[in-house]
């Protein structure tokens, strides 16, 4: 059993914890009466709060561990207490609503309803544009989500995703400083997605989508792109693309390489896939390959599906042919966006080296980056877990905050570009190595550096519809 005396904090990354408080004059005596405890859990104690009580985090690998100390501490008499801390961080939900001045007199409950919003009705039916001065709209995101394909599990219920679409809201507003609002629709097709979307737009200044099912999420972030004016931001479209670009780009700095001459296979042509590979090739990747369960893809493949077809045409310079082990043989680079275990040791060894290796597949990436511990490779990867942390989070909240500070209308391929160099760039030198490609969400620069040049960039342009980043 691991132990240590502090504050917890080092274990706050990991959901599966629980706080139990015992009766016991010391942290080693509580641990001392806690005969259920496993060896393979972490146990911190924290400060006690009363005189005879300790407090101990408990750390779990799984779900089911959590479920046996749960029982087990309901049926121990020592144990007074037990909290699943994410169960007590989402009780009563992740946000609130809090007015921006306080109504204390009859006077100022006029100004907050009637009369006073009918003053206001009128003036902005007169002018719209007064929108922007007396509403929140310009500084209020919807989160909207419909539980389609929520990261890490798949399809799951408009009320399972609900949890998810607050966390999210959570964090763009505590980091970002974003009036965002979770949206979970009961709509599976993309018709009732974009007419519900298009009905609530005039209440924000951007919609944020998340968790919604490819090839339905595609044609809703275009036709919401076309139909409103105001930001339409996909995190597996543009969130995740500038994250994989960051990254990229200072692996390949650790290793002496450039992106202009650098060989990367992308492994998948989803939603994610498309748009990493198309801001690769926006950055200056000359010598990108894009790999499915058909092939390496290229113009020697016909009667492809649209997106698949501009893939073919326009990637693969070498004109390869064949499966997986053909595009990685020699390559510098592979970023997976398909399924779990596609990628063996094997397959990563015929790379160059150092091979420089980003298994994205969720819930369970191409490869465990503990599979290739002591080789070569410099391994990026999406668990909490990994030292090299690639995640949408770390695009979202400053794009979306320089995004609504230009009032911007449109995602641009300038803005997501801009958005990575800030990104990549923001890990310096000193800093930068094979354990540390980006720097971390809660990175205190990293939100307001990127919402100002992304704010930048766009009110630098209104953006020709040739600019727009889509499919």
């Amino acid at each position: 059993m691991k132990y240590a005396s502090g504050d917890g904090c080092h274990a706050g990354g990991d959901h599966l914890t629980a706080t139990l408080t015992v009766r016991a004059g010391t942290p080693d005596a509580a641990l001392a009466l806690l005969d259920f405890l496993d060896p393979g859990w972490d146990v911190t104690a924290l400060p006690a709060l009363l005189p005879g009580q300790q407090r101990l985090l408990i750390q779990l690998p799984n779900e089911s561990d959590l479920h046996q100390l749960c029982r087990a501490a309901i049926r121990d008499r020592h144990v007074i207490g037990y909290t699943d801390r994410l169960w007590a961080m989402s009780a009563g939900g992740r946000i609130t609503t809090q007015p921006r001045h306080p109504v204390r007199s009859a006077d100022d409950l006029a100004l907050m309803c009637a009369p006073g919003t009918d003053r206001l009705a009128t003036a902005i039916a007169a002018r719209p544009d007064l929108t922007a001065d007396v509403t929140g709209r310009p500084n209020r995101v919807a989160v909207v989500g419909n539980g389609t394909a929520l990261p890490g599990l798949g399809p799951v219920s408009p009320l399972a995703a609900l949890p998810a679409l607050e966390g999210k809201a959570a964090l763009l507003a505590q980091l970002a400083g974003i009036d965002a609002v979770p949206i979970c629709l009961d709509a599976v097709h993309a018709d009732g997605v974009v007419a519900a979307v298009r009905a609530i737009a005039p209440t924000f200044g951007a919609i944020n989508l998340t968790g919604v099912a490819a090839p339905a999420s595609c044609d809703i972030e275009r036709r919401l792109r076309y139909a409103l004016d105001i930001p339409v931001y996909h995190d597996e479209q543009h969130g995740t693309p500038v994250a994989v670009l960051a990254a990229l780009r200072n692996a390949l700095r650790v290793t002496g390489r450039q992106l202009q001459t650098a060989r990367v296979v992308v492994m998948g042509a989803g939603v994610t896939g498309i748009a990493v590979t198309r801001l690769l090739l926006h950055a200056g990747a000359h010598d990108v390959t894009v790999w499915t369960r058909h092939g390496v893809l290229g113009p020697h493949l016909h009667g492809l599906p649209p997106h698949t077809a501009w893939l073919a045409t326009y990637t693969n310079p070498r004109r390869l042919r064949g499966g997986l082990e053909h595009a990685l043989t020699a390559a510098d680079a592979v970023i997976g966006l398909s399924a779990a275990g596609l990628l063996n040791p094997a397959l990563i060894a015929a790379m160059a080296s150092p091979p420089i290796v980003f298994p994205l597949a969720r819930p369970e990436p191409e490869i465990r980056p503990d599979q290739l511990a002591g080789s070569s490779a410099l391994v990026a990867a999406t668990g909490h877990g990994n030292p090299n942390q690639i995640s949408d989070l770390l695009a979202a909240p400053g794009v979306l905050r320089g995004l609504l500070n230009a009032r911007a209308p449109h995602v641009t391929t300038t803005i997501l570009l801009t958005a990575a160099d800030v990104l990549s760039g923001l890990i310096g030198d000193e800093l930068l190595g094979t354990r540390r490609l980006l720097p971390d969400v809660l990175h205190p620069p990293l939100v307001p550096t990127m919402a100002a040049a992304v704010a930048a960039v766009a009110s630098s342009q209104r953006p020709a519809a040739a600019d727009q980043f889509s499919l």
